[in-house]
């Protein structure tokens, strides 16, 4: 067996020439660079060897000749979008049909913590939110996150019930807290910390679907990522995927959403004349190739 590469102190600034077997053939990339790379301590010597790896390409490759190193995959079972047509008669419907038509049900082998007792009476789509989240975890948040039932807390006041995060803290969500309980579908406020709070364009029944929908890019397998996008390439970009029916989500950063089968799509303006910032996430890789065709700068495309 080979000896594994040791990893020197200057091997980052040296090209390296990458080479991808396909097909029998060695088909050679060009040079790139080494973007980020493990090491792993060597057992009993005082030296660190490579585990592993991230490469950029110098060049870009042309489509047919990365069709020939990483072939297309057909799509399987992508999400359909049946939940997009509740969007404006039964936003709870559309809810679940987004989150289990997105998250596989986890298998009936695994432990999942049991149902609790609310301590205070929650809105009818929190509650919603909570039960679909008891199968389906993630959709609790990958990036930011809704507080689980027993992390629930109401501010120092007692005035404002507070039920979601981002995930350094920096801001939160929460309902307003009456002595006549919740109201069916209430503001959602907006908070950063040092700041006063801000109430949501949309009430609680289309932040939860918008929460949903950011969460679900967020935490794809695979994405797609890009800054400083003016709107004429927004325009093109999107012109395959259908808008999300609501208002902007985000009280700090304004942002839309599209989709598409298996795509979601979310866009948010940059600060001053910067353009726009865009992120896809797919349940499959064959789902972002629509947004392969519009030249953008990717900083990531996993399409």
């Amino acid at each position: 067996m080979e000896e594994p590469w040791e990893w020197g102190a200057n091997d980052t600034k040296l090209p390296v020439h990458l080479a991808v077997r396909a097909s029998g053939d060695l088909v050679y990339l060009g040079t790139g660079s080494v973007t980020q790379a493990g090491t792993v301590l060597r057992p009993g010597a005082d030296e660190h060897v490579l585990t592993d790896c991230t490469l950029r390409l110098a060049s870009r490759l042309s489509k047919p000749d990365l069709d020939r190193v990483r072939p297309p995959l057909p799509p399987a079972d992508l999400p359909s979008l049946e939940w997009l047509g509740q969007m404006n008669g039964d936003r709870a419907g559309a809810l679940e049909g987004f989150i289990t038509g997105w998250y596989p049900a986890a298998s009936e082998t695994v432990e999942l913590p049991p149902a609790r007792v609310a301590p205070l009476d929650l809105p009818d789509g929190v509650g919603q939110f909570y039960r679909l989240a008891q199968h389906r975890p993630r959709c609790l948040g990958v990036q930011n996150r809704v507080l689980p039932l027993s992390k629930l807390q109401t501010d120092p006041m007692g005035e404002m019930l507070v039920f979601g995060e981002e995930n350094q803290r920096g801001f939160f969500w929460s309902l307003l807290w009456t002595l006549d309980g919740p109201d069916a579908d209430p503001t959602v406020w907006f908070r950063q910390y040092d700041e006063p709070p801000i109430a949501e364009l949309e009430p609680l029944s289309g932040f939860l679907i918008q929460f949903s929908l950011y969460e679900a890019s967020m935490g794809a397998d695979y994405v797609a990522l890009c800054d400083q996008v003016t709107e004429q390439q927004l325009d093109r970009l999107t012109e395959g995927l259908l808008p999300v029916p609501l208002r902007p989500s985000c009280a700090a950063f304004p942002t839309r959403f599209y989709v598409a089968p298996g795509l979601v799509l979310h866009v948010s303006a940059e600060r001053g004349d910067a353009g726009f910032s865009v992120w896809a996430g797919a349940t499959h890789r064959a789902a972002l190739a629509p947004l392969g065709g519009t030249l953008l700068k990717w900083i990531r495309f996993d399409g």
